[in-house]
């Protein structure tokens, strides 16, 4: 499944080729999973900025089941993807289980390019059951850049804390990607996907559209899809508009890449 839309703004003076990439992520399948990743990134050949969504290389895991899965930043596993952008324009953004010590894990997406680890951002917004599993995150969310176009990072329940993207905001961020990997509620055998697919892509549409229009910004989502061990997670690749419009969306829960441009005027490098 892949579709472009061109974002309004035609006038603006550079655009920003995104990869939203929805893509099933089995739980400790960390080999797998960065084969998947190594194959995604190579498609997207054409793409400034490649979001995998949450815990893309490690799987949605529960520590305490996946310890093999709790990844250190410096480890070999995370290294292996950083490789993955040697040689390659793109930024790409991936998702993990991050040790914290003798703490709860972090849950952490990373930003690579030309084989270097740029930086990291840790979910801050820690609640219901992951509150027992992991740490949430803290400080401001960084702001990085691609050719002079400021982006910020969400991941999954941030998209309850308007704070979150609002901080990005203040520090310059044109465009926020949130990752997502939102579990499905029920039993497996008897999975109503559509059901599953629409309700977060009403919960896109009515937070992360109310933000994009409140603070004036893009803000892109990829989100996790499909089957794995003992949960299913709903898909929806979706670029929302500073007016708040939807300006491209997947059209279902299938695996595959959403590749929109976003027409942002180039601006000064950022920090973060």
């Amino acid at each position: 499944m892949t579709s472009e839309r061109s974002a309004e703004g035609a006038g603006a003076t550079s655009d920003l080729r995104i990869a939203l990439v929805q893509m099933r992520c089995e739980k400790g399948a960390v080999d797998r999973n960065l084969a998947t990743m190594a194959d995604y990134l190579a498609a997207a050949c054409d793409a400034d900025v490649v979001c995998f969504p949450e815990m893309s290389i490690t799987g949605y895991v529960e520590p305490a089941r996946h310890p093999r899965a709790v990844l250190r930043l410096d480890g070999p596993e995370v290294a292996r993807f950083v490789a993955l952008t040697r040689g390659s324009p793109a930024t790409a953004l991936a998702g993990l289980v991050e040790a914290h010590g003798a703490a709860r894990p972090y849950i952490t997406q990373v930003v690579a390019r030309g084989g270097e680890l740029l930086g990291y951002y840790r979910k801050r917004t820690i609640v219901d059951d992951e509150a027992r599993w992991f740490s949430p995150g803290e400080g401001a969310p960084p702001v990085f850049a691609h050719r002079g176009v400021p982006f910020g990072l969400a991941i999954c329940a941030d998209i309850d804390d308007p704070e979150v993207f609002a901080a990005g905001t203040r520090r310059g961020a044109r465009v926020i990607f949130e990752a997502a990997a939102p579990g499905l509620y029920g039993a497996q055998a008897t999975r109503d996907w559509r059901a599953g697919f629409e309700w977060w892509r009403g919960e896109c549409r009515a937070k992360l559209g109310r933000y994009a229009r409140d603070l004036g910004v893009y803000i892109a989502v990829a989100t996790q899809a499909g089957r794995t061990v003992d949960e299913d997670f709903p898909g929806g690749g979706y670029l929302f508009g500073p007016d708040g419009a939807c300006l491209a969306a997947t059209p279902d829960w299938a695996e595959g890449v959403l590749e929109a441009t976003v027409p942002v005027g180039a601006g000064p490098e950022a920090g973060g």
